[in-house]
Order: structure tokens, then sequence, then C-alpha cells
């Protein structure tokens, strides 16, 4: 078991199998020494535990933990592409999108969610730059969707 996966077992997490892709595209793809993710849903055992617009139908909170499980989703994809997380040297950024009410505001405390896992799992290399965006729907009326951009080490 690698490093960050021992780190995600510590909390009580474990990397769920890669998110089959509901269009054309896929999970991650690598160029050179970066990974960059498709965005990522919460999906859970296949299905979406929450649906809607965060400030109506799903709570800020809710929304936090959902943006958590976008960020393991996105960690699978990149072991997809990479094989062993201990090869990640930083991420370097994250996008956020949030589904949100009209008067929801709060879109950074929600990715907040994503980060924060990123920092307790990696560490240091999981300080990024990062974008947290309010949209007025996501796929599959999603609450949150997370995409990750990695710097990992080559041969």
């Amino acid at each position: 078991m690698s490093k960050v996966e021992s780190k995600l077992a510590e909390l009580g997490l474990s990397l769920p199998p890669v998110a089959a892709p509901v269009a054309a595209y896929v999970p991650a793809v690598r160029a050179g020494e970066f990974v960059f993710t498709s965005g990522q849903l919460p999906v859970v055992g296949g299905k979406l535990p929450s649906t809607g617009k965060v400030g109506a139908e799903v709570s800020p909170e809710e929304a936090k933990e959902l943006a958590q499980t976008c960020a393991l989703n996105a960690l699978a994809a990149v072991k997809s592409v990479i094989g062993d997380l201990d090869l990640v040297e930083q991420v370097v950024k994250v996008v956020g999108f949030v589904a949100s009410a009209p008067d929801f505001t709060g879109q950074p405390a929600v990715i907040n969610g994503a980060s924060e896992l990123l920092g307790k799992v990696l560490g240091e290399a999981g300080v990024h730059a990062r974008s947290a965006v309010g949209v007025a729907v996501l796929p599959l009326d999603a609450p949150v969707e997370v995409e990750l951009q990695v710097r990992v080490r080559t041969a």
C-alpha cells in the first residue's frame, strides 16, 4: 500500500473504484509530468448521494463533504494513470464547481472539502492554487464537481 493510501486509511478513507465517465471522455490523462483529471462528481457506489443546488436542496456542510468525495474520486483517477499515488509531487491546481442557489456565495468554503483532504493526505504536495466557481447546474444535477491538475515524478 502506498504512503498516500496508508494516510487515507488513517483518516478512515479509501480510494474508490475509478468513476465511469458519463459521456465521451476518460477520467484522467497524463501529459509528460502532469496529470489532468476530468471533472469528478461525488459518485459513491455508482450513485450521487445528493442532488440539487447548494444553498437550497443541499446544505453547505453536506456539499463540503461531497467535495471531499470528489477529491477522492479525482485521486483514484490520477492513480489509474500513474499506478502509485506516491509519485505525486504536487497538486498544482484544483478547480471546483458548485451548483449554487441564486443567493449562495459560499463556494470557497464548499471546495475546502477537497482542498483540506488533499492537504491532509499529501502534506506539502497537496498545497495548490484553486478556483471555486458557482454554476447554475452540473451534470446529473450534482451539487459539486472537482478537477485536479497534478505534477508527478517521472522516470
